[in-house]
């Protein structure tokens, strides 16, 4: 089968493997599989901004017109050379698995095909079709985790010739890896700041992050977890008032409900209870919060925690892309998984 392991893609995306010539990269992190296009097109040596060489393609467009991207593959270059079909918001569109399994028999000789896609199911539709394939490969893309970050700190700071002390690393990493793309951005944040320096201290990193306390997102992401909306918007609003950066709200959120879903699944393989499940927590829960964790533990199942963490990657991606409207986009995503907490709360009478 035609497939990766999350910690095989990036050795894989070291070199071109023309065996493959149809390569899919998927998963809920959007800003690693944005991230990684970028890396495959440097790979074929071909120019983004040509648009003789690089065909860009929406999978609904494909998904209406399956033929149309056979019929792309295979057409001959203007000036001659490679060329790169880029296909782009691919999902569950079986008008589009269908195009991809029909190519992958007769993959084109002189044209790579790329595909970006959301999560996707395993062995079912598009990625299912792809792992099948033996002219086809599937690379998946999911959330940083603590040695993922540590690669990205040391890959950042080695380019911008740049040391960064173990207490400034810890308080840095508890800030990153809800999104690849936005970790960068917060990175080069940092680098731009201690330009001319030799090492960043964990002064410089509360500078750069603001000065609201880990605390205070923890406090706005417990509310919406439990839908206590009262405190919810008052700790929302408190912070973003400060000026700090509204991403690292998210950021939290999809830390701790990562948390919950490892803990939830506890629960539903192992039964126990949420006392249990929280008692037993490593890393033990605060035991301040304990209380709390159990509440959003009755509330929240292994399947909406998932859910919660791909409507917060998608949330990162749009305030991203619509910059002006980051704080409203944020703002109704959290009180959206507020709402559905609260919902779980009273239909349990909990």
């Amino acid at each position: 089968m035609a497939q990766k392991k999350a910690h095989e893609v990036d050795s894989f995306l070291k070199r071109l493997d023309r065996a493959y010539p149809i390569v899919l990269l998927y998963g809920p992190d959007k800003g690693l599989v944005s991230e990684r296009a970028g890396v495959f097109i440097k790979l074929t040596g071909l120019a983004q901004d040509d648009p003789f060489a690089v065909i860009r393609l929406d999978a609904d467009d494909i998904n209406s017109e399956p033929g149309r991207l056979s019929d792309e593959a295979n057409t001959i270059s203007m000036f001659g050379g490679e060329r790169l079909i880029w296909v782009r918001n691919a999902a569950g569109q079986k008008g589009l698995a269908d195009a991809v399994a029909h190519l992958s028999k007769n993959p084109p000789v002189d044209t790579h095909i790329l595909i970006e896609a959301g999560d996707l199911k395993k062995g079912a539709g598009l990625r299912g079709t792809v792992e099948q394939s033996a002219s086809a490969m599937a690379l998946p893309c999911y959330s940083d985790d603590a040695r993922g970050i540590d690669s990205t700190i040391d890959d950042m700071f080695a380019r911008n010739r740049l040391q960064i002390t173990l207490d400034a690393r810890n308080l840095l990493k508890e800030s990153l890896g809800g999104d690849r793309l936005a970790t960068r951005a917060e990175l080069e944040k940092i680098c731009l700041y201690a330009h001319g320096r030799e090492r960043i201290t964990a002064d410089d990193v509360r500078d750069i992050i603001g000065d609201v306390s880990a605390t205070s997102y923890e406090t706005i992401v417990d509310a919406m977890m439990i839908g206590n909306m009262t405190d919810f918007t008052h700790a929302f609003d408190r912070v973003i008032g400060t000026g700090s950066s509204s991403f690292l709200i998210l950021s939290a959120a999809i830390r701790q409900f990562q948390s919950l879903q490892t803990l939830r699944y506890g629960m539903e393989s192992e039964g126990k209870n949420a006392g249990s499940a929280v008692a037993t927590a490593r890393p033990p829960v605060f035991f301040a919060r304990k209380k709390l964790v159990e509440t959003a533990l009755q509330r929240w199942t292994t399947q909406s925690c998932a859910r919660a963490i791909e409507r917060l990657q998608r949330t990162v991606l749009e305030s991203r892309r619509n910059a002006a409207l980051a704080i409203p986009v944020i703002r109704q995503s959290l009180i959206a998984l507020a709402a559905e907490a609260a919902r779980a709360g009273r239909s349990s009478g909990r």
